[in-house]
């Protein structure tokens, strides 16, 4: 059973820091994509970042670029999502996401390209 389960997630001011973290079992993790995502409350969810199963390729929404970093240990089948710069627009659930590598790469920001979702965790960011 694949399980997805993302943790970091908090208060935090304008122009703090987070880095949010989702653990992953019951898959070959190294041979899946992984993905984060956001949905801020009563709106669409919405690509974030994408990090290929070997960590080599990397993808961001335009939005976040130079704010956000993906990342991943394949030894403790962990992705990470650094954050700084916090804005208040960026307060949304954030979710991860795992597709396997077999798949297209630039569509890695399409929520259909992947197969497992963590359940979420929310980030609130105070102005």
């Amino acid at each position: 059973q694949v399980e997805l389960v993302e943790s970091g997630g908090g208060l935090v001011q304008a122009g703090g820091s987070l880095r949010l973290s989702c653990a992953a079992s019951g898959l070959p993790f190294s041979s899946y994509d992984m993905g984060w995502f956001r949905q801020p409350l009563g709106k669409e969810r919405a690509f974030v970042a994408a990090i290929s199963g070997s960590g080599s390729v990397t993808n961001y929404a335009n939005s976040v670029k130079g704010r956000f970093t993906i990342s991943r240990d394949n030894a403790k089948n962990t992705v990470y999502l650094q954050i700084t710069s916090l804005k208040p627009e960026d307060t949304a659930v954030y979710y991860c996401a795992a597709g396997p590598s077999s798949g297209i790469w630039r569509s890695t920001p399409a929520a259909t390209r992947y197969d497992y979702w963590g359940q979420g965790t929310q980030v609130t960011v105070s102005s």
